[in-house]
C-alpha cells in the first residue's frame, strides 16, 4: 500500500473520515478574532519524503495536521508524496515531482456550495472528490499547461508534465 494508491479496503475509511472532518468547524487560534472567516481550506493528512508549501523562493516544509489555504503552492520532491483533505472532504495526493497551486477554493457548509481550482504544474496528482465536485461537477476544475479537467467521476488522477 502506497501513500498514492491506498488500498481498495482503505478508500471509503478515507471518504468517511474527511466527510467527518469536512462537517466539523476548523479550529481557529486563541488571538483570531471570533467572527473573521477562515481561511483555512482543508488540513494536510500524510507527508511522505521532502514536501513543500510556498514559492520555490520561500518554500517551507509541509507539516502533518498543517493547515492549506487558497494560493498555495505545493511541491513534491522525487522520493514526496502528499495528501490533503479539503473542508468539502476532497481528497488530493500529490505524487513524486508535483508542484501544484491550490488556485480558488470556496465552499459553504450550510448551501454545499463553491467552487475549486487547482493548477497542476508539473507531476501527477490523485483526486477523490468531495461534495463539490458531486453536486455540481463544472465548478471543480484542474488546469495543467497543456488542458483544462473537468470533473467527470468521483476518482481520477491527472498527469502534467513540466513546462520545456
Amino acid at each position: 500500500m502506497s501513500l498514492f494508491n491506498p488500498s481498495p479496503l482503505l478508500r471509503p475509511l478515507v471518504l468517511i473520515l474527511a466527510l467527518l472532518l469536512s462537517t466539523n468547524t476548523w479550529a481557529q487560534s486563541p488571538a483570531a478574532d471570533a467572527n473573521a472567516p477562515s481561511t483555512r481550506i482543508g488540513t494536510i493528512k500524510d507527508i511522505k519524503g521532502d514536501t513543500w508549501v510556498g514559492p520555490a523562493d520561500a518554500r517551507r516544509p509541509l507539516q502533518s495536521g498543517q493547515g492549506v489555504q487558497e494560493a498555495d503552492r505545493l511541491s513534491t520532491g522525487p522520493q514526496g508524496a502528499a495528501s490533503l483533505i479539503l473542508r468539502d472532504g476532497t481528497v488530493l495526493t500529490l505524487g513524486p515531482n508535483t508542484t501544484a497551486d491550490l488556485s480558488k477554493f470556496q465552499y459553504n457548509s450550510t448551501t454545499q456550495e463553491g467552487s475549486f481550482a487547482m493548477n497542476l504544474l508539473q507531476g501527477s496528482v490523485r483526486v477523490v472528490t468531495g461534495l463539490l465536485a458531486k453536486l455540481n461537477p463544472s465548478m471543480f476544475n484542474i488546469t495543467t499547461p497543456t488542458s483544462v479537467v473537468g470533473v467527470r467521476g468521483t476518482d481520477f488522477i491527472v498527469e502534467a508534465e513540466a513546462a520545456k
